[in-house]
This record gives C-alpha cells, structure tokens and sequence, in this order.
C-alpha cells in the first residue's frame, strides 16, 4: 500500500509518520510529476486552507485531485483538508464548512469522543478547527460530534475530521482510514 500526501503546506510529516508506524509507505506530493505516481490513497493536511487552495490551482493539481476523488480514489481530509473536500473548493464530499469555528489560535484545545467505526475516548486535537455545519447528502454521514457539532464524517472513500489526529498517539482514525482504502480496493 502507498499513500499520497500533499505536501504544499501544513501538517503532512505528521501524517507520514503515522502512516509508517503502521507500515504503509508515504510520499509526498508537491506538483504534478509527484502526483502522477501510483497511490491507493490520498491525505489532505491540516495547515491553512486558502493557502493549500491557491497553490493547487496555481501547480495545476486541483483537476487531477478532484478526478481523482470522484472516480474513487480514498481521501482522508484533516481539518484544512476537511475545508478543501466541501462545496466550493475540491467540492467531492456533500458537507458545508464553516471555518475557524472554534476561534483563533488560543481556541485550541484537546478532547476525546467515539467516532463511529473507530471507537471510544478517540483523541481530538482542534487548532483554529472548523466543524461541519451542514451534510447535504444522504451518502454522507457525521461519524462524530463534540458539543453538538459534527466534527467527522464518511461519505463512501472520503474521510474528514476537523480535528488532528495525526497530532496524537492513537492510531485508530489512521487505521480506519486503511481500511476505507483496503474496502476500495477490493471493489475495484
């Protein structure tokens, strides 16, 4: 197994490291050449959306991601990756986004919850996170919430948490997510 991480901005060595503690290799993605290698699975870093956004228009990544996705590449968004899969930017996952919702850089904080098919007392890391305030789909479901808002969700090969689990020891979110790629797999 091989996963891709876009590396234009944001937290991605994190994500690698994770993904090599449970033996999956990484590489990362910084421009088209990068991107054209074989990969069963994508990971959208936490960083600054806006920022990740411009530089995927400007490298010519944002169409071949998008295709991607649609076409049913697996994809794990982490909090700006969360923002970059909603409506109005890669657009792939039927969610609505609302940004820096839990404030600035001092509304950072640590919890835990269940996230459906993962488990129990999940670490959550939120900096400057967003939540999702709408889903508007039927294929898409909130698989966590904290204080009534929906903080992850699954909508078939997509993934996407508004908080970092990367940032955390549990490697359950990342396990789940090979499973979702593993699940792909086997139908394609």
């Amino acid at each position: 197994m091989k996963i891709a991480v876009l590396a234009l901005q944001g937290a991605f060595i994190e994500h690698e490291q994770m993904l090599q503690r449970l033996g999956v290799e990484t590489f990362e993605v910084r421009q088209v050449k990068d991107w054209q290698q074989l990969k069963d699975g994508l990971i959208l870093p936490g960083g600054e959306s806006t920022v990740q956004m411009r530089l995927l228009k400007e490298l010519g990544l944002l169409e071949p991601i998008r295709q991607a996705i649609i076409e049913g590449l697996p994809v794990f968004g982490t909090c700006a990756g969360m923002i970059l899969l909603s409506g109005g930017r890669l657009d792939t996952m039927h969610i609505q986004v609302r940004r820096n919702a839990y404030g600035r850089q001092l509304g950072s904080f640590h919890t835990s919850g269940s996230v459906t098919g993962v488990g129990v007392e999940v670490p959550m890391t939120f900096i400057r996170a967003p939540y999702i305030e709408s889903i508007v789909g039927d294929d898409c479901q909130a698989i966590a919430t904290i204080d009534g808002h929906i903080v992850a969700a699954q909508q078939g090969n997509q993934l996407a948490t508004a908080f970092h689990p990367e940032l955390d020891d549990d490697l359950r979110i990342h396990q789940h997510f090979i499973k979702i790629i593993k699940t792909v797999s086997k139908v394609l």
